[in-house]
C-alpha cells in the first residue's frame, strides 16, 4: 500500500437485506458499485468467521470457517436450491438491526431446506473438489460443528467419550445422523465460499481490494482448540489454565477480560508455527490485505489465570516474535499486513513494526487530547506507512462522539484544527476530509461516518454485552447520489482516486 488510496469500513452483516442480516447477495454487489463510483479502492470488513457467542466475530468457532448466516438466500434461489415461496421474508425481521434471536432460526431453516434439496441433486464435482482442497480445516470444523449440534452444549470437554478427544473418534462412532450433519456443514461452507469468491471477483473487476480481519485469538468453544488442544495453555482436563485480555488502563480500571485461551507458543514453535502459517495463507486467498487484531500479542500477551473475574491480576508473557515473523516472511515475503497497534505499545512492538515496515493504524478520534503535539494519532504526526481512520468498529461514530463524549476542550481543539466552527450536521464530512488529507497512504472511513449517523449506529461497545453490539445495519435509502458525489470529490481533491 504505497500509493494514496481510500476505502470504506462496512461489515457484511450491516448491508441491507430483506432476510434480517446482510449477506453476499445483491446488496453486496450494489455496495461494490457504490465504492467504484465514489472513487474508492478498498472495502474493509470485520472477521467473516462464525461467532461462538455474544455475536462477536472476534470470538469465533473456527479460524478458517465462515459464518453461514452471511450466505445469500436469493443466490441459493437463483441456483435452484430454494423456491420463490421459500425466500419470502417474514415481516417480523427488522431492517435497521440484526435481531439474532429471530434471524438465526429463520435463516437456519432456509439453509437446511437448501441442503436437503442439494442432496437430491446428482453429485456436484465442484463441491467434491472444495472438500478436497480444504480438507485440512474443513474436516475438523464440520465434525466439531456436527457434534456441537448433537450434544447441545458448547463446552466440548463435557462431551461423552470419545467425542471430547478428536484423536479417539473413529468412523464407526459416527452415526448416520451425525454423518449427515457433517455433510450439511460442508455444504454450508461450500456455498459461502462459492458466493464469496464470486463477489471478490466482481470487486476485483471494479478495482476494489478487500481488507480482511484476523482476530489474534479463537474461542475455547472452537474447532481449533478441540482439534489442537496442545497448541493452547490447557489443563490435563482440557480446561483453560489462562485466558486472554489486556491490563487496566485509562479506558478500563479493571482491564478487559476476553476469556479466550492463550497460545502455547513453545508447542507452536515445535511445529514451525504451521497452524498460524496455514491460517494466514488461508486468509490471503480470501482477502487482498489482512489486518491483524491486537498485534502486540505476538510480542507479549497478557494472560490471566482462569477463573478470575477481571483482567487486573494477569501478567505479560513474551512470545517468540522474531522466530515467528522470520518464518512468516520467508514463506510469504510480500505478505500484505496492517497491524492494529492501538493502546499502550512498547518499544519492542515498535521495533518489530519498523523491522518489517508494517503499516500501522491512526485514529482521528484519538488525536484530539491535551497531548496533540506528541500524539501519534494527531493529524500532524501521521506517517505515510499507515492507515488513517476516523474511528473503528470499537469507537463511537464521529457524530456520537461529538454529541455524547467530547468535552469542551476537545471540541475547541477540533475547531482550531479546522480553522472554524462547523455546523453539527456537517461535522462528519469535516472528519472525512481530515482523514483523506492525511499523509497516510490509506484512509478508511466507517460507513456510519459517511452517512453522518449518531451513537445509535455504533457497531460495538468494548467490554459490554449490550444487545445492540454487532447488530447495526444501514438503510440503502440514506445513500443518496449527492453523498456519492461528495465522497468522490473529496477523494479526488486529496489525490486518492485510483489511476
Amino acid at each position: 500500500m504505497t500509493k494514496r488510496a481510500s476505502g470504506i469500513l462496512l461489515h457484511i452483516t450491516s448491508l441491507p437485506s430483506k432476510f434480517g442480516i446482510g449477506d453476499l447477495g445483491p446488496s453486496a454487489y450494489k455496495f461494490a458499485d457504490f465504492l467504484a463510483e465514489a472513487g474508492q479502492s478498498y472495502w474493509q470488513l470485520l472477521p467473516l468467521n462464525p461467532p461462538a457467542a455474544a455475536r462477536s466475530p472476534y470470538s469465533s468457532l473456527s479460524a478458517y470457517a465462515a459464518n453461514p448466516l452471511l450466505i445469500s438466500p436469493k443466490l441459493l434461489y437463483q441456483h435452484g436450491l430454494l423456491t420463490r415461496k421459500e425466500i419470502q421474508s417474514p415481516a417480523a425481521l427488522p431492517k435497521d438491526r440484526v435481531d439474532y434471536r429471530t434471524v438465526l432460526p429463520y435463516k437456519t431453516k432456509l439453509l437446511n431446506t437448501a441442503y436437503e434439496r442439494f442432496k437430491s441433486i446428482a453429485g456436484d464435482s465442484h463441491f467434491e473438489r472444495f472438500c478436497q482442497d480444504n480438507a485440512t480445516w474443513l474436516e475438523d470444523f464440520a465434525l466439531f460443528a456436527a457434534l456441537r449440534r448433537r450434544f447441545g452444549t458448547d463446552f466440548w470437554p463435557d462431551w461423552p467419550p470419545p467425542f471430547n478427544n478428536k484423536n479417539k473418534i473413529t468412523q464407526k462412532s459416527l452415526t448416520p445422523k451425525i454423518q449427515d450433519s457433517i455433510n450439511s456443514q460442508k455444504f454450508l461452507q461450500y456455498q459461502f465460499f462459492k458466493q464469496w469468491f464470486a463477489l471478490k471477483r466482481y470487486c476485483s473487476r471494479h478495482r476494489i481490494k478487500i481488507i480482511g480481519d484476523i482476530p489474534i485469538y479463537v474461542s475455547f468453544d472452537s474447532a481449533d482448540v478441540w482439534a489442537n488442544p496442545h497448541l493452547f495453555k490447557l489443563s490435563k482436563r482440557k480446561r483453560p489454565r489462562f485466558i486472554s485480555g489486556v491490563p487496566p488502563d485509562s479506558f478500563s480500571k479493571k482491564g478487559q477480560l476476553w476469556a479466550t485461551p492463550v497460545y502455547n507458543w513453545p508447542a507452536l514453535k515445535k511445529t514451525g508455527y504451521s497452524w498460524w502459517l496455514r491460517r494466514i495463507k488461508h486468509n490471503l486467498k480470501l482477502f487482498d490485505v489482512i489486518r491483524i487484531d491486537h498485534f502486540r500479542g505476538f510480542v507479549a500477551y497478557w494472560q490471566v489465570p482462569a477463573g478470575h473475574k477481571t483482567a487486573a491480576k494477569g501478567r505479560w508473557v513474551r512470545a517468540p516474535k522474531d522466530d515467528f515473523f522470520r518464518k512468516l516472511f520467508n514463506l510469504l515475503p510480500s505478505c500484505p499486513l496492517i497491524v492494529e497497534d492501538l493502546g499502550f505499545i512498547t518499544p519492542a512492538v515498535k521495533k518489530l513494526i519498523e523491522k518489517y515496515h508494517l503499516p500501522v493504524m491512526r485514529l482521528l478520534l484519538y488525536g484530539l487530547g491535551e497531548d496533540m503535539a506528541d500524539n501519534v494519532h494527531s493529524l500532524g504526526n501521521h506517517i505515510k506507512n499507515s492507515v488513517v481512520y476516523t474511528g473503528t468498529h470499537d469507537n463511537n461514530t464521529v457524530m456520537g462522539w461529538f454529541e455524547n463524549q467530547a468535552g469542551p476542550e476537545e471540541k475547541q481543539r477540533l475547531f482550531a484544527q479546522l480553522g472554524r466552527k462547523v455546523p453539527a450536521d456537517q461535522l462528519h464530512w469535516e472528519f472525512v476530509r481530515l482523514a483523506m488529507s492525511s499523509v497516510a497512504n490509506l484512509a478508511i472511513i466507517p460507513m456510519q461516518d459517511i452517512l453522518g449517523l449518531g451513537a445509535e449506529a455504533r457497531m460495538n461497545l468494548p467490554g459490554s454485552v449490550d444487545k445492540k453490539n454487532w447488530s447495526w445495519r444501514f438503510d440503502s435509502r440514506l445513500l443518496t447520489p449527492s453523498i456519492t458525489r461528495k465522497l468522490k470529490t473529496i477523494t479526488r481533491d486529496t489525490r486518492r482516486t485510483p489511476l
